[in-house]
């Protein structure tokens, strides 16, 4: 079995080292575990920092020393995956829960959450907020409650205006009453028009423009494209040197519908979830917050 770690974390990779060499030393690691024929290892794979490799057959092909670009499918890793064998992929936090669930039962797990979404998730909250960080809460937590009970509110005369429940990878929602009474769990996000994806909530108040916010994200996966497909490696090529042109006041009105063409256009068309992701923003920045646009075109 392998861990895979970014690049980035190679602290942890060390750390996670000296606790699997605890395990062997202990017995609960290596050959012929407990007087069976039972045998397993684990070891830390670190990449090269690619975003891209958050895809699972992209992680496949940076474990095997390939580049780090997704694979056709079918076919499917649990047919052909690692090294061409059946392979189970799982987050790191979906292994998080099991301990608790065999030791409690489904039911104690159940208990938490909603119904549908059930259980805790880690929500990563980021933005304009007083209080940043990593915040273990049950799935149906409001984003009023994450915002303002546990990030501490907004800084002092700011008011809220938009969130990204997923991070850069979600769709753009305007902070209303509605947004914020929202429920955080997986068909209540998906029902106001976004998604809650791995719930890296970034808050965003009246200080911020829209469009550039937009341009940040576009640049981001401009930059984390592994260029395999032409729509991901042109499409967010040209919505970033769009969006350049629009933060810097060089834009016009036809910037704008180019960049909103641009972006439908190469939804589902890509690869994988990334160029699908890079156009959430500009999509919904462009419907919701177009007069922020605006604002910055060249008179």
């Amino acid at each position: 079995s392998y861990v895979y770690l970014r690049g980035e974390f190679w602290q942890i990779a060390k750390f996670l080292d000296e606790k699997i060499a605890e395990l062997e030393k202990a017995g609960l690691l290596g050959d012929k575990l407990f007087g069976t024929e039972y045998s397993l290892r684990l070891h830390t794979h670190l990449g090269a920092g690619a975003y891209i490799c958050g895809e699972e057959t992209a992680l496949l092909e940076s474990v095997e020393g390939n580049r780090g670009q997704p694979r056709l499918r079918p076919p499917f890793p649990a047919v052909y995956g690692l090294f061409g064998k059946p392979t189970v992929i799982n987050n790191v936090e979906t292994l998080a829960n099991v301990p608790g669930i065999i030791a409690n039962g489904s039911a104690w797990f159940r208990e938490l959450g909603t119904e549908k979404s059930p259980g805790v998730k880690i929500f990563s909250l980021s933005g304009c907020v007083n209080k940043p960080g990593n915040y273990e809460l049950p799935l149906g937590t409001t984003f009023r409650e994450l915002i303002f009970n546990y990030g501490g509110g907004l800084p002092e005369g700011r008011t809220i205006k938009a969130i990204m429940p997923a991070g850069a990878s979600s769709s753009l929602i305007t902070a209303d009453d509605k947004a914020l009474d929202t429920p955080m769990d997986y068909e209540s996000v998906a029902a106001i028009g976004s998604t809650l994806g791995s719930a890296s909530v970034i808050v965003l108040d009246d200080s911020v423009n829209i469009a550039w916010m937009v341009n940040k994200t576009v640049q981001f996966f401009k930059h984390e494209s592994c260029g395999k497909c032409t729509p991901c490696r042109e499409g967010t090529y040209w919505m970033g040197h769009i969006t350049d042109r629009i933060v810097k006041g060089q834009g016009s009105k036809e910037d704008i519908d180019l960049l909103n063409t641009v972006a439908h256009n190469m939804q589902g068309k890509c690869l994988c979830a990334l160029g699908e992701f890079s156009t959430m923003a500009v999509v919904t920045g462009i419907e919701q917050f177009r007069a922020d646009f605006e604002k910055l075109q060249r008179s």
